[in-house]
């Protein structure tokens, strides 16, 4: 999943306005920050494998560091309590240690049966949405408008970068994701670990944006 990880980060801004952007992207999208780095590493596995899910030409061989639940709960533990030390805001630090446990949910929903629970075990989950390109489709490109809808009930724009900034910010997570989902398969799994790792510029684009945005005060 991609834009589903990004739509809850953009929905959580209302949960924790004071928390920027671009750490709620960093938190909702860590596995996967952490997966790229194992991979180039040999640590964990990935093959390119046209046909393993509609939507999806890869086969996730072995990536129980970045991606089983337990340790989904120790990075989102682990990402938390570096917040909190940093900004001492507990109630911030509990929704981004959440933001980083949902992301094993929503791939769960989205893969085959491949997502491991423990680092050593043998058991797998994954419901397969993948298996159905126009209902991965309708379900990402819903749960972004949902999460985006919320972002921008939370914040209003500062000046014209919050506003066509955050359109073109927008925009370009939309180009990015229509590329993965129609473009050819990727010609090896480095490439795919290294063209994953360009999820710092959406990060930094995103805590850009955001600080030129401003929180909305609440309704009365």
């Amino acid at each position: 999943m991609f834009l589903g990880h990004y739509a809850v980060a953009f929905g959580a801004k209302r949960a924790a306005p004071a928390v920027s952007l671009g750490t709620l992207f960093a938190a909702a999208a860590l596995l996967d920050l952490i997966w790229p780095v194992l991979v180039i590493a040999g640590v964990e596995r990935v093959v390119v494998a046209p046909g393993t899910t509609a939507f999806v030409p890869l086969d996730f061989e072995y990536y129980p560091i970045s991606h089983s639940l337990l340790m989904s709960l120790v990075w989102g533990v682990l990402f938390a309590g570096g917040y909190l030390m940093l900004r001492r805001s507990a109630p911030a630090s509990i929704v981004l240690g959440l933001l980083v446990v949902s992301h094993w949910g929503l791939d769960a929903a989205v893969h085959r049966p491949d997502l491991p629970l423990t680092v050593g075990g043998q058991t797998r989950i994954g419901f397969g949405l993948w298996n159905s390109i126009p209902v991965t489709l309708a379900v990402e490109l819903v749960l972004f408008a949902l999460g985006l809808a919320l972002y921008l009930s939370a914040t209003r724009a500062r000046d014209r970068v919050g506003s066509w900034g955050l359109g073109i910010f927008v925009l370009f997570l939309l180009a990015i994701y229509a590329g993965s989902a129609f473009g050819p398969p990727p010609p090896s799994a480095n490439a795919v670990a290294w063209s994953d790792m360009g999820q710092w510029l959406v990060i930094c684009w995103a805590a850009w944006t955001d600080r030129h945005r401003l929180i909305s005060a609440p309704e009365r």
